[in-house]
């Protein structure tokens, strides 16, 4: 499996963007796309998650409420819509592949795109 995230850059406080993950798949049966967070000098960090048959969506506390998970499964499309953002949710966001059940745990992903930067300046 492949991912590829975009999207990301310099928006002000309360400002929006919408990150992007396109994957690509051979032989691995995916239960979850998930994204997660890693600041400068911070350990990363579980942000979303949706399951990739049902749409179970799942959320930081961090998050929930300004940041909006959603899929596209005929394009292998995973989006990430962040609103409201604070100068804290800067870090670099990583979109992930898992095939097991606890989408919230980072040890369960197999998959890793490169990540992308998104800065949020006060």
């Amino acid at each position: 499996v492949q991912l590829q995230a975009s999207g990301g850059g310099l928006v002000q406080t309360g400002g929006s963007v919408r990150l992007t993950c396109v994957f690509s798949r051979r032989a691995y049966t995916i239960s979850a796309l998930g994204w997660f967070r890693q600041a400068p000098g911070k350990e990363r960090e579980f942000v979303s998650a949706i399951t990739w048959s049902g749409g179970s969506t799942y959320y930081a506390d961090s998050v929930r409420g300004r940041f909006t998970i959603s899929k596209d499964n005929a394009k292998n499309t995973v989006w990430l819509q962040m609103n409201s953002l604070k100068p804290e949710d800067s870090a670099v966001y990583y979109c992930a592949a898992t095939g097991g059940s606890w989408y919230l745990q980072m040890h369960e992903y197999d998959y890793w795109g490169r990540g992308t930067q998104v800065t949020v300046s006060s």
